[in-house]
């Protein structure tokens, strides 16, 4: 993420930069017990003070301090709900702790415990690269009949982008409805940053073809794409995808059936066209939650989203069998740099009078991308 974007007020020194991850194998080890009880004591001499939001993806270790748990949108409305927090601890990524800082009033704080907790998706479309698109659309005559949308998972610059252009944020539950608006608008929509989310809403959601869709990449010149290409397409999809969803595939389906007799394959609509289009049941996060809980005791799942939360999923429904759809583990590493002694350093900071890593959004981004996200609050 470029300064231009984001401004990180009062960094101190990262406790634990180094780590190194794998998707292969286990889960990252728990961190040290002890710290459980200085978490107790930090959070307690806080008080009403400070909020800690966790993400779903998040390990349990920090999970087990959040006040609320949540996808990105869900913890960024609860940020902003809370009017008494003046300390929010955003334990997820960079693009929602800025979603945060945007909805949050003046005088509260946005806190990400490790500034390393990127998001690989957001980072794949830059403010530049959107601009250098929104030139070519102009160039050939379409960007007035172009309707942007962006995923949450976007960087408050994109976000901006969106805003300005007269377009909405998103999220993976209200796509279609986003996209819809997007079309009683316009004649085009340039969908960012997941080109995966974008095609499945546009084909299993509102029934265009897959040739309707267009993939532009940002690292070719005007996309890769021709001027007709573009002229002739309904939805402009950008050249960015999840690292954990994009992984699953239609071998691991079909090894999963084999494996579990009468299995149901459940996967996020980050995952890759074919996957989506060959699996039981679709759902963003919460829906994958709602649906595992409310299904009937002795089903069996097979879930393709983020490990963490699908070990999560197992432990809390007992009477279902819940396994991960790749035989492969693998976790949201940068999701995954948020771990207890970060968050410790960052509350215990904070106690001893000292503010780290505050997530704060230039006024100028912060304006325009407010625009996108009331936009979507005003969906239909």
């Amino acid at each position: 993420m470029g300064i231009t974007e984001l401004m990180v007020l009062g960094a101190a020194a990262d406790p634990n930069s180094e780590r190194g991850v794998s998707c292969e194998g286990q889960l990252p080890a728990a961190s040290d017990k002890s710290l459980v009880d200085r978490a107790m004591a930090a959070k307690k001499a806080l008080g009403s003070k400070a909020m800690v939001l966790g993400h779903h993806y998040q390990r349990d270790e920090v999970i087990a301090f959040a006040d609320i748990r949540g996808d990105s949108f869900k913890l960024a409305q609860a940020a902003a709900e809370n009017k008494q927090a003046e300390f929010i601890f955003f334990c997820g990524v960079h693009f929602m702790a800025e979603s945060a800082d945007i909805l949050t009033a003046d005088n509260q704080k946005v806190i990400l415990p490790d500034l390393a907790a990127g998001c690989s998706m957001a980072d794949m479309a830059t403010a530049s690269q959107v601009a250098d698109c929104w030139q070519v659309l102009n160039k050939i005559g379409v960007a007035g009949k172009t309707i942007p949308i962006t995923y949450m998972n976007s960087s408050a610059a994109i976000k901006a982008f969106t805003g300005k252009n007269n377009g909405a944020v998103c999220t993976s539950s209200n796509a279609a409805r986003a996209m819809k608006w997007a079309f009683e608008k316009g004649e085009k929509v340039l969908f960012l940053p997941d080109q995966h989310l974008g095609r499945n809403t546009a084909v299993l959601s509102l029934g265009l073809k897959l040739s309707d869709c267009v993939l532009y990449n940002p690292w070719k010149p005007n996309g890769g794409l021709t001027d007709d290409q573009i002229k002739n397409s309904k939805v402009i999809l950008w050249r960015g995808h999840c690292s954990v969803h994009g992984r699953f595939s239609l071998q691991n389906i079909a090894d999963v059936r084999q494996k579990i007799p009468g299995v149901k394959v459940l996967v996020h609509p980050e995952c890759q066209h074919d996957v989506v289009s060959n699996a039981d049941v679709v759902g963003s996060t919460e829906m994958i939650i709602k649906t595992v809980k409310e299904s009937a005791a002795g089903s069996k799942w097979a879930v393709g989203t983020e490990l963490n939360l699908v070990q999560r999923l197992a432990n809390e429904n007992p009477d279902k069998e819940v396994v991960f759809l790749d035989k492969t583990l693998c976790y949201c590493s940068t999701m995954n740099r948020i771990d207890l002694p970060h968050l410790v350093w960052a509350m215990e900071s904070l106690v001893g009078g000292q503010l780290v890593n505050q997530i704060k959004v230039k006024p100028d981004i912060a304006k325009y991308a407010k625009v996108a996200l009331d936009q979507m609050l005003a969906l239909p």
